[in-house]
């Protein structure tokens, strides 16, 4: 069985159907891609499955458990978080203040400073900017505090919603060796990614989403070969 199965969801906006029967699956370990071009559906799956915009038909089953309308809240209790597209770290918040919000669901207060550290150790600059206000940094260094918050609810499975999304090329590439470190941990993850090469260079699978539903499902070494993907997505 699967840690995360997603079965045939519908998810609307209003009247407007975003997710028109998505279904995929993520196994305990894996680290699997989700991409596709702006307004494919990549960030209402993620939201679906993190209760923020629970799908209207369909099943979501995490650990064995259909999770389709359990509080957000709820969800996160379970071990899903989710670092969300645009960041939205808590700009008046210290770096330290905004890794601590990320625990707080957490009753095990010993290991939280454990967790603290290992954040630390994968991204040095957060412990060097620990006092510093989120909102003073720049977009790379906020994006590691997202990745990190999340890692602070000590999830089974991280949902990763555009990591690379406005930030220095340079700092993109120490992000996705982070990512890729992550998962060598043994943190399952779900990535959503426009810059779909390096999604592809981190994930074991992938799938490509079109206006709502999968397009294509493969290996993420196969889908880089595949001549439709590369002219769509890896600038072929």
């Amino acid at each position: 069985m699967a840690l995360l199965e997603v079965s045939d969801i519908h998810t609307f906006y209003g009247n407007i159907e975003a997710l028109k029967g998505i279904s995929l699956t993520v196994e305990e370990g894996e680290c699997v891609t989700l991409i596709g071009s702006n307004g494919a559906g990549k960030s209402t799956t993620l939201r679906s499955i993190s209760g923020l915009t629970p799908p209207r038909e369909g099943s979501i089953r995490f650990d064995g458990q259909e999770i389709g309308e359990t509080p957000p809240q709820e969800i996160v209790a379970l071990g899903i978080s989710q670092s969300p597209e645009g960041r939205r770290c808590f700009q008046r918040m210290s770096v330290r203040e905004n890794l601590e919000l990320g625990a707080y669901l957490r009753r095990d207060a010993g290991s939280i400073e454990t967790d603290l550290k290992q954040v630390y150790d994968l991204f040095p600059r957060l412990e060097e900017r620990e006092r510093q206000k989120a909102g003073t940094m720049s977009g790379g260094e906020q994006q590691m505090l997202a990745i990190g918050r999340a890692l602070m609810a000590s999830p089974k499975l991280l949902l990763l919603d555009e990591p690379s999304m406005g930030i220095a090329p340079i700092l993109v590439e120490r992000i996705y060796e982070t990512i890729a470190q992550i998962n060598d941990q043994g943190i399952t993850i779900l990535l959503v990614e426009q810059n779909a090469n390096y999604a592809l260079s981190v994930s074991k699978r992938g799938y490509v989403l079109e206006t709502g539903k999968v397009a294509v499902s493969d290996s993420s070494a196969s889908l880089r070969e595949n001549p439709e993907v590369q002219k769509a997505y890896l600038g072929a």
